[in-house]
């Protein structure tokens, strides 16, 4: 699996190309400016790309734009977003085209190897691995009555908050302790209850969460 690395921070940078090395990853580019990391995402195709939302020069958004413009140019290529803090603009922008694989942890999730290399798989195999705390942040913008998540009970909130993460059905049911079947019934409350029809698209759990926050724009 061929990885395209941008990070302007040298050690961490470094010990990134380390970690998915060990792992069995071959890194395609390890780069530490936005014109680097276009040019390689343009040049290498890679599987995924895994980029700091802050990169020279301009040490704004950088990194996510040029992610995002590749996707544009390269429907579906899969990116993994690292960031310091919880930006919910750019959360909700690298979701918004809703195909391929995404990404958003928060850098203190990279400390752990184990969480984060199932993170990078996730996102190379096409399925979502959202940080926690970014889900959380994303879903308590507002509680108005009239918004769709109002609408949801405690125990359905739960659940779209760990399928947001990316859990998969089965993970929830050992993260609650609940079986299989009650899991499917919360999910399909959920995408009823936020309007979203019947599909074979998997990325409806994004979209679920994406639902309620274009309520809440």
């Amino acid at each position: 699996m061929r990885v395209v690395l941008a990070e302007d921070l040298f050690l961490l940078r470094d010990g990134l190309v380390r970690l998915l090395q060990a792992h069995g990853f071959e890194i395609a580019a390890a780069v530490e400016t936005g014109p680097e990391l276009a040019a390689a995402l343009a040049e290498l195709d890679p599987d995924v790309a895994v980029v700091d939302v802050r990169l020279p020069p301009t040490h704004t958004d950088e990194g996510l734009q040029c992610a995002l413009d590749a996707r544009r140019k390269r429907p579906g290529l899969p990116v993994l977003v690292l960031s310091q803090h919880v930006e919910q603009l750019y959360a909700r922008e690298l979701l918004a085209d809703g195909s391929g694989g995404v990404g958003y942890l928060l850098k203190d999730r990279v400390f752990d190897a184990e969480q984060f290399v199932d993170a990078v798989r996730r996102v190379a195999a096409g399925g979502t691995a959202m940080d926690p705390q970014v889900i959380q942040q994303l879903l308590a913008r507002r509680s108005g009555d009239d918004r769709p998540l109002a609408r949801l009970t405690p125990r359905e909130r739960e659940v779209l908050e760990l399928m947001a993460q990316g859990r998969t059905n089965a993970a929830i049911v050992g993260k609650l302790v609940v079986t299989e079947r009650a899991i499917a019934k919360h999910t399909a409350n959920i995408f009823a209850k936020l309007g979203l029809e019947v599909s074979d698209d998997d990325n409806r759990r994004v979209l679920a969460v994406l639902a309620y926050l274009d309520h809440g724009r």
